[in-house]
C-alpha cells in the first residue's frame, strides 16, 4: 500500500464525477429531444414525464474513472468480464426503457450476462467460507447458485427503484462498504471499480433528488448495471479462489452475512414483494405498489426522506453484522443475526406501517402529521441547490438550452 495508490484511487473517483457532470446535460438533451421519458401511470409516483437516460451518463463516468485508474496503476484486466456484462445490461435496459421487453427475454439475457462473468473470470460463489462448516464446493452447484443470486440481485435493484434517490443512494452506500472491503483485502483494482461506481452516481443523485428541470431517472439501463456490478462484487468476495477476509481480528467474519447486509434492503424487500405476488397467483414480475417505499409515500413521507430512511435501514443491517463480528461471535451467529435484523427492519417496517394504514390508527395520524415536515422542497437551501443544478444544465456548452 502506497500513497500513490491512494492518489490513484482518489483521482479515478474525481474523474468519474467530472465525467458524469460533463455528459449529464448532453444526455438530458438527447432524452428530451427523442422523448425518451418515463410517463406517469397508476403505480408510478411522479406527476409528469421524466427523462430516463440517467444510467447512460452514470456508465460513462464509471468507464472513464476505471480507465483513469487503469492508466495510472497499470491495468484493470480482471474487471473486463464485469464491464462487458454491464455494457450488455446497459443496452438491454435502454431497449426496455424505450420499447419494453418481456420479463422472459430480460431474464434470459441476465442469465447470459452473469454466466459470462463467471466463465470469463473463472470465479463464482463456490465457497461459504465456513458458514455451517462449508468451505468450497463443486461448480455443478456453484454455477447455478451464482446465476440465481446474480440474477436476483439485478432484479432486486431494478425493482427497488421507485423514488428519487433510492436506488442510487443504496448503491452509493454499497459501493462505499465494498470499497472498504476491497481496500482491506488489498484488492485495489476492485476497490477502484467500487469507488468509481459510487462516485459516478453522486452527480446523478444530486440532479435526481434536488433538480427540477435537470432531473432524470436512472432507468432500467442504470439499475441493471447497478445489479450487475453488485453481483460481480459478490462473486469476487465469495469466490473460493480468494483468501478469506480478516478485518484485523482473530475471529473470522461471515462473508455471506456481510454481502447480504450490504444489499439487505433491495434483497429482502424484493423477496417479500415477489412472495406476496406468488401467493396472490400473480407473476412475480407483475408491477404493483407493494414495495417498502410505496408504504412510506402513502403515509405522506417525501421522496428524499423515504430514500434516506431505507438507506439508513440498510446501514443499520450492515452495522448489526459488524457489531456481531467485532463481538467475536461465530460465523453462523453472525449470519443469523444479520438475517434477523434485516427481516425485522425491512419486513417489520413494511408490515407495521401497513397495519396502521389498514386500521386507521392513532399512530397513523401521528405519523402523518410528522410526515408533513419531511417535505423540504420549499426550504430556501433546497431551492438554492435546485436553482444551481438546473442552471448548471441549462448553461452547459452544447446543450442548446
Amino acid at each position: 500500500m502506497t500513497n500513490c495508490t491512494i492518489c490513484y484511487l482518489l483521482a479515478s473517483a474525481v474523474v468519474a464525477i467530472a465525467a458524469v457532470h460533463w455528459i449529464y446535460p448532453k444526455v438530458l438533451k438527447i432524452a428530451k429531444m427523442k422523448d425518451l421519458v418515463d410517463s406517469p401511470d397508476y403505480r408510478k409516483l411522479q406527476k409528469h414525464p421524466v427523462p430516463v437516460l440517467g444510467g447512460l451518463a452514470v456508465f460513462f463516468g464509471l468507464l472513464l474513472g476505471t480507465l483513469c485508474f487503469a492508466a495510472l496503476n497499470g491495468g484493470m484486466l480482471g474487471s473486463v468480464p464485469v464491464l462487458l456484462a454491464a455494457s450488455v445490461m446497459l443496452y438491454v435496459g435502454m431497449m426496455d426503457d424505450m420499447y419494453g421487453l418481456s420479463p422472459l427475454s430480460r431474464l434470459f439475457i441476465e442469465i447470459v450476462a452473469v454466466a459470462g462473468m463467471i466463465f470469463g473470470s473463472g470465479m463464482c460463489v463456490d465457497s461459504l467460507h465456513g458458514l455451517w462448516g462449508v468451505g468450497t464446493f463443486t461448480w455443478w452447484i456453484a454455477v447455478p447458485l451464482t446465476i440465481f443470486a446474480g440474477v436476483g440481485l439485478i432484479n432486486a435493484y431494478n425493482m427497488v427503484d421507485g423514488v428519487n434517490g433510492l436506488s442510487s443512494g443504496l448503491c452509493i452506500s454499497a459501493s462505499l462498504f465494498l470499497a472498504i472491503v476491497f481496500w482491506i483485502r488489498k484488492d485495489f483494482v476492485e476497490c477502484a471499480l467500487a469507488l468509481c461506481f459510487g462516485a459516478a452516481l453522486i452527480p446523478f443523485l444530486l440532479h435526481n433528488v434536488f433538480g427540477e428541470k435537470s432531473r432524470m431517472f436512472i432507468g432500467d439501463a442504470g439499475t441493471m448495471v447497478m445489479g450487475t456490478l453488485v453481483s460481480w462484487f459478490m462473486i469476487r468476495v465469495l469466490s473460493g479462489q480468494n483468501p478469506d477476509l480478516y478485518l484485523g481480528q482473530k475471529n473470522t467474519p461471515c462473508l455471506v452475512a456481510l454481502m447480504i447486509s450490504i444489499a439487505s434492503v433491495p434483497v429482502f424487500d424484493t423477496l417479500r414483494v415477489m412472495t406476496g405476488r406468488l401467493f396472490r397467483g400473480e407473476s412475480p414480475f407483475h408491477a404493483d405498489r407493494t414495495h417498502l417505499h410505496h408504504v412510506f409515500i402513502t403515509l405522506g413521507v417525501s421522496h428524499s426522506i423515504t430514500a434516506l430512511s431505507e438507506i439508513l435501514i440498510n446501514t443499520v443491517v450492515v452495522a448489526a453484522w459488524f457489531i456481531s463480528y467485532k463481538c467475536g461471535l461465530g460465523i453462523d451467529l453472525q449470519f443469523y443475526i444479520t438475517i434477523m435484523v434485516a427481516v425485522a427492519l425491512v419486513w417489520g417496517t413494511y408490515f407495521f406501517l401497513r397495519y396502521q394504514e389498514i386500521h386507521d390508527t392513532a399512530i397513523l395520524h401521528s405519523l402523518q402529521k410528522i410526515s408533513v415536515r419531511t417535505h423540504l422542497g420549499n426550504k430556501s437551501w433546497w431551492l438554492k441547490l435546485q436553482t444551481m443544478l438546473d442552471r448548471c444544465v441549462s448553461k452547459s456548452p452544447g446543450t442548446g438550452e
